[in-house]
């Protein structure tokens, strides 16, 4: 009477896991058959997450996230591999030049210093009729207004600042006469859909060159270098961006 009793059923089931490794789960059924039970032993589900867990570990050949228990007292297999990610990071001020060359990321990094300018400008153009455009195939207009950010990781170390603003400005209005008060069919060519998705990539390349072209003649190793971000605004409804590194 001063006893509790209880039943356990074990099940033991193989299956497969990540890496191709096997492990063994068990399901433990746990019936209390005493009025003291609670009193002498912990809640029956408790009870229950108890044995699970000492099977698991003590008959597992794998870790729960598929790593062969081998590999556990290797901890350099846990170490993170550089990512192109990383690669470009270290590019921006600051950092290294690392890696392969010609790695390019996935999304941006984490890069606390923004300035951005703001410019504008009026085109025509058409999408030569393609009917995926509906009555935008003919020749219209448009007036963009086009947003440039500029991201890095640490300001100048003289100056302070993630780019001159004047030279940023100044940068933008070279890159955007080549398009100012023109049609975009002429300046590409026939059979060009020059989308607002297009143009935002064709800003930017301008303005990477033009980055090139500035800092290569004037020598300046603290350049900017970072992240840039152009948007391109049909209305106050719609905008498309294009984003990448400074540093192609």
């Amino acid at each position: 009477p001063d006893r509790a009793i209880c039943n356990v059923e074990i099940r033991g089931h193989q299956g497969q896991v990540g890496g191709g490794c096997r492990t063994t789960q068990w399901v433990v059924i746990c019936s209390k058959r005493s009025m003291n039970l609670k009193r002498m032993m912990p809640p029956p589900r408790l009870f229950t997450a108890i044995i699970w867990f000492t099977f698991a570990v003590s008959e597992a050949s794998a870790s729960l996230f598929g790593v062969p228990s081998s590999a556990l007292s290797n901890t350099s297999s846990f170490r993170p591999k550089k990512s192109a990610l990383s690669l470009v990071d270290q590019k921006m001020r600051g950092g290294s030049d690392g890696g392969p060359k010609g790695a390019l990321p996935t999304s941006r990094p984490y890069l606390p210093y923004t300035l951005a300018i703001r410019d504008s400008i009026m085109i025509a153009h058409s999408f030569h009729g393609h009917p995926s455009f509906g009555p935008a195939g003919g020749m219209h207009g448009a007036t963009y207004t086009v947003d440039v950010e500029f991201a890095s990781a640490s300001l100048h170390p003289e100056c302070n600042w993630v780019i001159d603003i004047g030279v940023a400005s100044e940068l933008l209005a070279d890159v955007l006469k080549k398009y100012n008060y023109k049609n975009l069919d002429e300046v590409f060519g026939e059979g060009v859909l020059t989308t607002t998705e297009f143009m935002c990539r064709a800003i930017f390349d301008g303005i990477v060159e033009k980055l090139k072209e500035k800092y290569g003649k004037d020598g300046d190793k603290n350049g900017f270098k970072g992240w840039i971000k152009v948007s391109l605004w049909e209305s106050h409804k719609a905008w498309a961006s294009y984003e990448g590194p400074s540093t192609l």
